[in-house]
């Protein structure tokens, strides 16, 4: 299925008859010849394809850095696209000359998606600029020859001339950095005139695909699963209906658009208020550029056991808006019926999750373990939503992913904790049930019999991390 897209490439205006599924990086490489975005692992891990996506919100042009080889083509429909070409100018840039003074570069394949991440952090107004932003910021992008420390280093360079203080100006928008960046030789000139030319670009006139084959949204597992296919197939771009994306609160509910990314998710004021600790949970599930693009619906729809959004979304007592003919709500805790089976028509879209906000003194934790500490799989996952009244457990949810069929939400578990005190003997009695609730299998990311054990181990890491006052790690074992 083609469709008409027009969008801005680097400093051209593109106007492209292709199917609405094509991959942006093949576009580039095979269509347009743009061989500096390069081809690596193709699953969003290794982050050589880097570009940078900008679109207009409220009036501003906002850009995000994203790995090609999971975006449709179809979605750039009034957007900016960069690649590592469009931030040439006729002298090294000082993210370039940052690199090459400091010995950044060996075989190179990986650099142009280094460039275009550190320049893209650079464009952020809400993200603090120090050398923690600067791992942030390179959390995607693998380099198998140089190693980290010189690209590390040439990451101070950039925090002391663009950190707080470096610059005569200090910017309160994006708007403002871009003039500065474009005086500092990090962007060309023609930046200036691409807001403008975004608000020239007319809204998609293609109608709506009538029954397609897929949905993309973010499209982190679907083009790894199905990459080679969605070229061919019909597909619906989610992300061209911004009325399905954002957080509000209303009438003491968080609605989250479906198409909210992780990203968008963690750092939302609203979402901080909730759940303290969530940028710091959300450093677990993925590097910086494949939240700007994974999506909680995505992660609900998915259905993985292990989905990290999803089990921190049925400890919330989320509800799920599906849109079909009519809207209906489901229940997160019996949406999953069985592994991959939904309670969900082929039809429908999941547009809404709906959570109650949390009452006063409510905890939050969320716990998970994989074979790397980040950018990995879980082999087992787990959040807990609880508030304890004179260290008596008022209220609990729990979930576990990783050790059964579906993300599982512990209903025996619950039901034992209710009206409990918190102590050790409590805790050790939870684990029992937990342990006869579960049904791990063996599988690449460890035995049920380690799975079992992680189930304990995260059970107790709950209760000593969010009350450690009461109990503490050394009451679960012996000591010699």
């Amino acid at each position: 299925m083609l469709s008409q897209i027009h969008f801005i490439l680097n400093d051209e205006n593109i106007r492209a008859d292709e199917p609405v599924g094509l991959l942006v990086l093949d576009f580039l490489r095979r269509r347009q010849k743009f061989t500096g975005t390069k081809e690596g692992c193709k699953e969003g891990d290794c982050g050589a394809c880097m570009v940078l996506v900008g679109e207009l919100s409220d009036g501003h042009l906002n850009y995000k850095p994203i790995t090609s080889c999971l975006i449709p083509l179809g979605e750039l429909h009034g957007k900016h696209l960069v690649t590592i070409e469009g931030l040439n100018t006729d002298q090294l840039s000082p993210v370039q000359k940052a690199i090459v003074d400091e010995g950044g570069s060996q075989c190179g394949f990986c650099t142009p998606g280094i460039v275009v991440s550190l320049t893209g952090y650079l464009m952020q107004s809400d993200y603090s600029l120090d050398d923690d932003g600067i791992k942030y910021a390179l959390g995607g992008n693998l380099c198998r020859c140089t190693g980290y420390s010189s690209l590390k280093r040439a990451g101070k360079h950039l925090v002391k001339q663009f950190g707080n203080g470096a610059n005569n100006s200090e910017p309160t928008n994006n708007d403002t950095i871009f003039d500065e960046l474009i005086r500092q030789n990090v962007l060309p000139q023609y930046f200036k005139t691409v807001p403008e030319r975004l608000r020239n670009i007319s809204s998609l006139k293609t109608p709506a695909v009538e029954k397609p084959d897929y949905f993309v949204a973010g499209g982190t597992d679907m083009y790894v699963q199905k990459g080679e296919l969605l070229p061919d197939s019909k597909v619906r771009a989610l992300n061209l209906h911004p009325e399905i994306k954002g957080i509000k609160v209303e009438n003491n509910e968080v609605r989250v658009g479906a198409i909210t990314t992780f990203e968008e998710f963690a750092n939302h004021p609203e979402i901080n208020k909730i759940i303290p600790e969530m940028q710091t949970y959300n450093l677990f599930n993925a590097s910086w550029q494949i939240r700007n693009r994974a999506t909680l619906g995505g992660n609900i729809i998915n259905a993985s056991p292990i989905g990290d959004m999803t089990a921190l979304l049925l400890v919330l007592n989320s509800t799920l808006v599906l849109q079909g003919e009519k809207s209906r709500r489901v229940p997160l805790k019996s949406f999953f019926k069985e592994y991959k089976i939904l309670d969900k028509e082929p039809s429908e879209i999941l547009t809404e999750i709906v959570f109650p906000v949390s009452a006063s003194n409510t905890e939050i934790h969320f716990e998970k373990i994989s074979k790397r500490k980040t950018l990995d799989i879980a082999a087992v996952n787990s959040a807990i939503k609880i508030k304890i009244t004179k260290q008596v457990i008022e209220q609990i949810e729990l979930s576990m992913g990783g050790v059964a069929p579906i993300p599982l939400y512990m209903q025996a578990t619950c039901d034992y904790l209710q009206g409990l005190p918190v102590n050790p003997e409590t805790i050790q009695a939870a684990i029992n049930i937990a342990l006869s609730e579960i049904s791990p299998i063996s599988d690449i990311r460890g035995s049920a019999d380690y799975k079992r054990l992680l189930v304990r181990q995260i059970l107790i890491a709950h209760f000593t991390k969010l009350y450690p006052k009461i109990v503490n790690v050394k009451s679960f074992y012996e000591v010699n």
